[in-house]
């Protein structure tokens, strides 16, 4: 394993309502694009257009797993699902810290 890349794990507990994960979501995205705009504003002219993107791709990602917190998948147990759909959370965020970190 790199000793430089970071294995990043957010602390979203299994949910005890949704209140209180989708707060955790929203906050961990916040975080996220403040971080990459900083990232973005110091960058080269050449990262720029890559931290816009960037920055989209936060905000959809953060209107994805809101919109998921909502409305469970039908058929498939509650704790199962929104196990699944934190761990999916911890990896697509971990994979913006390493996009953030190329463009800094």
């Amino acid at each position: 394993m790199n000793p430089n890349k970071r294995k990043v794990k957010f602390n979203i507990n299994i949910m005890s309502n949704k209140r209180e994960l989708k707060k955790a979501i929203r906050n961990i995205c916040a975080d996220l694009f403040a971080e990459c705009a900083s990232a973005t504003y110091y960058s080269a002219k050449e990262q720029k257009e890559n931290g816009e993107v960037l920055l989209t791709s936060i905000v959809e990602m953060n209107e994805n797993f809101i919109c998921r917190v909502s409305h469970p998948e039908p058929g498939m147990p509650a704790k199962a699902y929104y196990k699944d759909l934190i761990a999916e959370f911890n990896k697509q965020a971990s994979a913006i810290i390493d996009q953030i970190s190329t463009i800094a």
